[in-house]
């Protein structure tokens, strides 16, 4: 018996030379290609910054956070994984200890007489170096923004010329009016408002620029059209000028705060946060038990509690000033 079998379907023949076009596989297979090294050289280019990012910021912040469940000291040092894990025993101990809730009181005093200060001169300076002044207006920019390069320790000098009772600019202008003038970082009731007093003119210039950036992004025509229906200058910056710098605002506010909150130079340079703790601040103590004391464990715990109230001061401003006008 004879048997036929059917012809086996030739394949298609491929078209090669300058003008054929790849089979659909191929090109699929080129582009996933190309994505690919896309991708690799995208690591490459983000490989440095990832093990920065994570040597010198995530690894420290995890450590911190398990440092300050243990009570890792001095002894430590050499064998960390030594260190006793005690829970929560040392933000409990917080709770109870004087000198952290006062820092933390001096620290809250910092912030809302500091930030309002700050933020308000700073809108203030910002528009009549926008509007009212015509000359000498760099100058004016200037010097005002001089004090946010200059070295702390630069500034403290000053800044001590000017309130030293028995030398200062200050004694020395009361004398002439039959004044004494008082111990200002001698009292415990003038020497927080003094380091305000030095932390607001150390960070005008800062809110200051972001302000007058924030109004040379008005719309002129607005204020035009304002001016048309009769506004008076007040009308115009309460109606106008406020509702849209709204953004500008919320940022320097949540800016200023955090910079407040974490104040620790102005006391350290200037007072060590005396006469009698009176301008002791949370970061100043921490730096204390840390690194005088090296309770590390504990200050760690003190770390991470700023951190709390950082993050709900920083989550409140951002529901309360954010921008309704879209």
């Amino acid at each position: 018996m004879s048997t036929t079998t059917e012809p086996a379907a030739e394949a298609a023949p491929v078209k090669t030379g300058p003008g054929a076009h790849p089979p659909p596989g191929g090109r699929n297979r080129g582009k996933r290609e190309t994505v690919a090294v896309q991708h690799t050289a995208g690591w490459l280019f983000s490989t440095p910054f990832l093990v920065l990012f994570a040597v010198f910021m995530a690894l420290p912040i995890v450590a911190t956070l398990v440092m300050s469940f243990t009570d890792f000291g001095l002894r430590n040092v050499t064998d960390p994984f030594s260190a006793e894990f005690i829970g929560f025993e040392n933000y409990t101990k917080l709770l109870d200890d004087e000198k952290f809730l006062k820092s933390l009181f001096n620290t809250a005093y910092f912030v809302v007489v500091g930030v309002p200060l700050t933020v308000g001169l700073g809108l203030f300076v910002a528009v009549l170096l926008n509007n009212g002044i015509d000359r000498a207006r760099t100058f004016f920019r200037v010097g005002f923004y001089a004090p946010v390069v200059t070295s702390i320790v630069a500034i403290a000098v000053v800044w001590r010329f000017v309130l030293d009772p028995a030398d200062g600019l200050i004694a020395g202008l009361a004398s002439e009016v039959g004044l004494t003038s008082p111990d200002f970082l001698g009292s415990e009731a003038l020497a927080m408002p003094s380091l305000i007093v030095m932390a607001v003119w150390r960070n005008l210039g800062t809110v200051m620029v972001l302000f007058i950036a924030g109004l040379q992004a008005i719309p002129p025509d607005v204020r035009e059209a304002a001016r048309l229906d009769g506004a008076s200058t007040w009308q115009e910056f309460r109606r106008i000028t406020v509702p849209l710098l709204r953004p500008t605002m919320l940022y320097t506010t949540v800016i200023t705060t955090i910079g407040y909150l974490n104040v620790f130079e102005e006391p350290f340079v200037m007072t060590q946060g005396g006469p009698s703790d009176s301008t002791l601040t949370v970061s100043l103590s921490m730096y204390r038990e840390g690194f005088n004391f090296f309770h590390m464990g504990y200050a760690s715990a003190m770390a991470y509690v700023l951190f709390v109230v950082i993050m709900a001061i920083t989550v409140l401003q951002l529901r309360l000033l954010k921008d309704n006008t879209k």
